[in-house]
């Protein structure tokens, strides 16, 4: 049986990456952007594990496709993640 999208995942589905953004391998740490993201700003979270990681937020200047890039060395599928628009 499916589950029903949430909402979030139905807007991700909606949105129109620019081929640029589509090329971004998600999930998997160490990935490369392209050159039209423009960094925001960046913050630490805490795991379930007590350890802190970095997640930076960045947005595509040719689409305007919100994204947050996690740093989190001990995940090798952390990494980029789409956010909204």
């Amino acid at each position: 049986m499916n589950s029903p999208l949430s909402a979030r995942e139905q807007d991700q589905k909606k949105m129109a990456l620019c081929e640029p953004c589509s090329g971004i391998q998600r999930n998997w740490r160490r990935a490369p952007g392209h050159a039209e993201l423009v960094q925001g700003n960046n913050r630490k979270e805490e795991r379930e594990d007590g350890r802190m990681v970095t997640v930076t937020s960045y947005r595509c200047d040719r689409c305007g496709t919100r994204w947050e890039y996690e740093n989190d060395k001990a995940n090798l599928h952390a990494g980029w993640s789409v956010t909204g628009r």
